[in-house]
């Protein structure tokens, strides 16, 4: 059972998630609050597993309750979910510590696979949050650094693209036509090569280092 804790300042979309969200017999919601203070308190009374927190919210912002419930419970896995996909506000969660960040338009289904996918300590992000990451930083980093080579062989560069992107075990497995084991190898080697001990810090790593391409 995921324990779950919503935090969002707008009532009608909270008390609309808390009813979807209710209705999964792995999921159980153990609280929810309006602001960023209140959801930072009430985590850290709870200690769900994870934190599905919005961005703009009073008191306290999202961005600041991830990096305080991250840093004192680094153990919780916290969701940014927010109507923007703007490049600053993908890259302020990430390093306040968020494992995933999901668009406000996603589709119901969407946001389980975030709030499962998390709860196993892989990371999650909107397609369309991905596509704006990967885009804004390979434009940032420029040619050379793009070009440069990768530690990676071509088997882990293609496993890395798909776990970055959002994609858990099972779906790099069927994917690439290989199985779950043999991913699960890959990735302890893709960490092992890039000094990453999270999948956090490896997608931070492979964004940054443009280890990436565009579809």
């Amino acid at each position: 059972m995921i324990k779950l804790f919503i935090a969002d300042d707008h009532e009608l979309f909270r008390e609309g998630l808390k009813s979807l969200l209710s209705r999964e017999k792995d999921i159980e919601i153990v609280g929810s609050a309006s602001d960023g203070l209140e959801a930072v308190n009430a985590v850290r009374r709870l200690k769900p597993e994870v934190v599905l927190m919005d961005v703009t919210m009073p008191n306290m912002n999202g961005i600041q309750a991830t990096a305080k419930i991250c840093s004192e419970l680094p153990d919780i896995a916290v969701i940014v979910i927010s109507m923007h996909n703007d490049r600053r506000f993908i890259a302020e969660a990430l390093k306040a510590g968020a494992r995933g960040y999901v668009l406000k338009e996603s589709s119901p289904e969407l946001m389980l696979d975030a709030i499962r996918t998390v709860s196993r300590n892989e990371v999650f992000f909107s397609p369309k949050v991905c596509t704006v990451l990967v885009s804004d930083y390979l434009r940032l980093l420029g040619n050379e650094e793009v070009g440069r080579a990768s530690p990676l062989s071509e088997r882990e560069m293609e496993v890395l693209q798909l776990l970055v992107k959002g994609r858990n075990g099972k779906q790099v497995a069927d994917a690439l036509s290989i199985s779950k084991n043999t991913v699960d190898t890959h990735r302890r080697r893709i960490m092992d090569k890039l000094g990453c001990e999270s999948m956090a810090e490896l997608t931070k790593y492979a964004i940054r280092e443009g280890f990436l391409t565009l579809e």
